[in-house]
């Protein structure tokens, strides 16, 4: 569960809010105890977990994301100790309370002894790449935090652009796709009937390819509730057992790289990202065996993560990082 709070800071005095994840509310106390903050309010988020998430867990934009990677980049070269990183960059941002609660709940996590990484996996209040994630684990894992996060402020900085880019270009073919949908509906609602009154007063009968795109029409503008409605609920299913069944994750995936032009991007995509993360590592003084082991974790697709992990076993022993990724079909 998690309770909003608002109270006062015993070691600084001043006011402060925000977010605690608790079992119960007598839990929620004892953290903030333990904290060192009086609270002068403590309840409950507002609306269920569904509706809280829902309505919380927001990604931020890529500009936003780099310029915080990067401010976090530059305090721990300082010398900082990571939980004064955290509580230094919350100071800065509480004119923006989703930042700010964002922050709390990554304060909240390190005071309870977890990594990093898992307190950024377990917040609610901003939803992060999955890249993102594995890169601050590999990170930690490696002991190159300061090194990957001022690269991962470039890298989400060089994404942003190429982003904008690409919004620019798909501006007129989004236009002229729209345009054809509303046209197509056009056609079947109000083209169609009228040429079908007009053979049927003919007494003619009609092509069986326009009896189709009749009857397509009809089912359409019968159903549209029923068809919207069940759209809805396959993609939800969908989402669910993407996130929460590994075999069907894995199925999902398989299909996607073998999809065409589409399972290229994706593959070309992870393997970047893949060879990004090798490079930073290395050039951070991990050694080149312990950076692809580690670079493998980064992978999204699960059927190119588990073949990047059989090849980066190879390279511990030994081989050849090119001719293992080979012998292991990485290279789909």
């Amino acid at each position: 569960m998690v309770f909003k709070y608002k109270g006062i800071d015993k070691k600084s005095g001043k006011k402060v809010k925000g977010h605690i994840d608790a079992k119960d509310i007598n839990e929620a106390k004892r953290k903030l105890q333990a904290k060192g903050i009086l609270y002068e309010s403590l309840k409950e988020g507002k609306g269920s977990t569904f509706s809280f998430a829902f309505n919380r867990k927001r990604s931020l934009p890529a500009d936003k994301l780099a310029s915080i990677s990067r401010n976090l980049s530059i305090y721990l070269k300082s010398g900082i100790p990571l939980v004064n990183v955290i509580r230094l960059a919350k100071s800065q941002y509480e004119d923006e309370p989703r930042i700010y609660d964002f922050f709390s709940s990554i304060e909240n996590s390190l005071d309870e002894g977890k990594s990093f990484y898992k307190a950024l996996e377990t917040q609610e209040i901003i939803a992060l790449p999955t890249f993102y994630k594995q890169s601050i684990k590999v990170a930690e894992e490696s002991g190159t935090l300061e090194a990957v996060l001022l690269e991962l402020a470039k890298y989400l900085k060089d994404q942003d652009k190429i982003q904008g880019k690409v919004k620019q270009a798909l501006v007129y073919p989004s236009f002229i796709i729209v345009i054809s949908l509303f046209m197509v509906g056009f056609m079947l609602t109000v083209v169609v009937p009228k040429i079908t009154n007009m053979f049927s007063q003919l007494h003619q009968e009609l092509p069986k390819s326009t009896q189709f795109v009749i009857a397509v029409g009809d089912f359409f503008t019968k159903h549209w509730l029923f068809v919207a409605l069940s759209i809805l609920i396959a993609a939800i299913i969908f989402s669910y057992f993407y996130k929460n069944s590994e075999k069907f994750k894995y199925a999902v995936d398989l299909a996607l790289l073998k999809t065409p032009f589409i399972g290229k991007i994706s593959q070309t995509s992870d393997l970047a990202r893949f060879a990004y993360m090798v490079s930073i590592l290395v050039k951070s003084g991990v050694p080149f065996v312990q950076a692809v082991k580690l670079s493998s974790n980064i992978i999204g697709n699960d059927v190119l993560k588990k073949q990047f992990k059989k090849a980066a076993n190879d390279v511990v022993e030994g081989k050849n990082l090119s001719v293992a990724l080979v012998k292991h079909n990485a290279f789909v």
